[in-house]
């Protein structure tokens, strides 16, 4: 069952349905009047918007300005032909509008452009099609409507974090005890010293004969002594100190050419 609404509420959606039909039959400064009418009655809902993005390193009086600004282009722009409820066009252009502001002054961390001009896109397309569809659209239908791959879509939906990333000593504000992000973040992985080595090292491991090959393997992987080495190869003790040495000379010019 859907909760049930406020009375003032019912009352304000009610006269907005009413006053934008008036508006979409009036011309000139009789629709202007329904229009401004239609955004008083509904500044609250602008502003509870606007509220959910306080705190993100933009003012809060320059995101509720946007929000009113988003309002009253949700008002021009919307279509009651198309569905009667307002709020479900409005709340996403004041979305859309508040998140384009983001985009355009709030970045902290900037995502490539491709990225952030599909942002703006998407923002309109999330507005439109939400008036079409009745119901928020998927980020599939969103990449249909504007040609776009879903991968470009979904990048753009998800870059809204860039605005304000979390500090990473940061504690969750509903458990102070809880750890932060760095608390959880793993240790340095000791391979990590040894990677570029290991890169470097396999096109030259690629030019070595079996022989070479396998007494480097026993030597390093397997840590077998020279004695052992050279019962398993055919060949005495002193003759693979000699081979372990040519054949780390050569890896060794090969990694300076």
């Amino acid at each position: 069952m859907a909760p049930s609404q406020h009375p003032s509420d019912v009352r304000r959606r009610v006269d907005t349905a009413h006053h934008l039909s008036c508006a979409r039959a009036s011309q000139g400064d009789a629709r202007a009047a329904y229009e401004d009418d239609v955004i008083r009655l509904n500044m609250g809902v602008a502003a509870d918007v606007a509220r959910r993005y306080h705190g993100r390193g933009i003012p809060a009086d320059d995101i509720n300005q946007v929000a009113f600004l988003g309002l009253v282009k949700a008002v021009r722009g919307f279509d009651p032909t198309l569905g009667d409820d307002f709020l479900s066009y409005a709340v996403p252009t004041l979305r859309g509008e508040i998140r384009r502001y983001f985009r355009d002054s709030g970045w902290t961390i900037r995502p490539p452009r491709s990225v952030q001009e599909v942002q703006a896109r998407v923002i309109s397309a999330e507005s439109e099609l939400t008036q079409k569809l009745g119901r928020a659209p998927r980020p599939s239908e969103i990449a249909v409507h504007l040609d776009v791959s879903l991968a470009l879509v979904m990048d753009a939906m998800a870059a809204s974090g860039c605005f304000t990333p979390m500090s990473l000593d940061a504690s969750r504000t509903d458990d102070e005890t809880s750890e932060s992000p760095a608390d959880k973040m793993g240790d340095l992985d000791p391979a990590f010293a040894s990677t570029e080595a290991r890169l470097a090292l396999i096109p030259l491991m690629a030019t070595l004969d079996d022989r070479d090959r396998r007494v480097l393997e026993l030597r390093f992987f397997e840590n077998r002594t020279q004695a052992q080495i050279g019962a398993e190869v055919g060949v005495s003790q002193e003759q693979v100190s000699r081979l372990l040495s040519s054949i780390l000379l050569k890896l060794r010019r090969s990694l300076a050419a």
